[in-house]
């Protein structure tokens, strides 16, 4: 009868050794991730906890937009998609440490169903000819949108025509980014959403809490957001930014152009009520704008 060897569950075999000493390394390095907070549940939470920070807007008294005012980019939805706002589309590999807690660019930016004011939706309309901070921002006047300072970083709203490189992921439309550098790229103007009175109301006030079309400089197209087109984002299921003109039967920019330059309402504590996206004033004759300091 042949000798059969038995062994129980206390023999070692094989590269014993090495296996054990592997998964010591393996436990040595996670502790030490864990430690300096760089796993990867770690660095979500810590991003969450701090571009989701609450920002008060910027409490308008004369129902206008001015320079250095704190504001969130609402498009009030349309059939196949719901009210959204421009939001920071910041994932793990944006989330920068030194010299301070941040995030890095170039930065993606989506359409959040998510409307409350904070870090991910606040904007800062920022002079770039020179007009003092303050002072109204005029139809068809060039600024630029920047995020807010600290972990956000002050980074500028930015597109460029598209190419085979440099597209938006999904509509391959022109794309739009977060950028650290200010340049012609990162210009914006803002037009009557009514194409027949553009013209009139060019160089007026712009309202706070209306229907408006955002365009590029550069490029003359429109910030547009894309039902059809999802992200899978850290925050959810969020729509696409691009800068694409829609344009109707009517060569009037579509819905999917439409936003509305959001401030709290005057009692400063909630944001003006987005079921009216049209406010009396669009009924009213364009008035003289005050252009001291412009």
């Amino acid at each position: 009868m042949a000798q059969r060897t038995v062994f129980n569950c206390n023999v070692k075999v094989g590269n014993w050794n090495e296996e054990l000493q592997r998964k010591e390394e393996s436990k040595k390095v996670y502790l030490d991730k864990r430690e300096r907070g760089e796993l990867a549940a770690q660095k979500i939470d810590f991003l969450k906890q701090n571009i989701l920070g609450t920002v008060n807007l910027s409490l308008t008294t004369d129902g206008q937009v001015h320079f250095g005012d704190f504001v969130m980019l609402v498009n009030m939805g349309g059939e196949n998609r719901e009210c959204s706002s421009v939001s920071i589309n910041a994932g793990v590999n944006n989330l920068i440490r030194i010299p301070s807690p941040g995030i890095k660019s170039p930065c993606g930016v989506s359409a959040g169903r998510g409307i409350l004011p904070c870090r991910r939706t606040a904007f800062i309309i920022t002079s770039v000819d020179g007009s003092p901070e303050g002072s109204t921002l005029l139809y068809d006047q060039s600024f630029s949108l920047t995020t807010t300072r600290g972990f956000a970083r002050g980074l500028y709203l930015t597109s460029d025509i598209k190419s085979f490189q440099k597209c938006a992921k999904i509509s391959r439309l022109q794309e739009v980014t977060l950028e650290e550098e200010v340049s012609f790229l990162s210009w914006w103007k803002v037009v009557h959403f009514d194409p027949q009175e553009r013209l009139e109301y060019e160089g007026q006030p712009v309202p706070a809490d209306v229907k408006v079309v955002i365009r590029h400089c550069k490029t003359n197209q429109a910030l547009a957001v894309m039902g059809d087109h999802m992200l899978w984002t850290l925050y959810g299921k969020e729509y696409e930014v691009t800068a694409h003109t829609f344009l109707d039967s009517h060569k009037a920019e579509e819905d999917k152009n439409h936003w509305i330059l959001c401030n709290p309402d005057p009692a400063g504590s909630e944001l003006v009520p987005l079921d009216q996206p049209e406010s009396a004033c669009d009924n009213k004759e364009p008035t003289q704008g005050n252009t001291d300091g412009i």
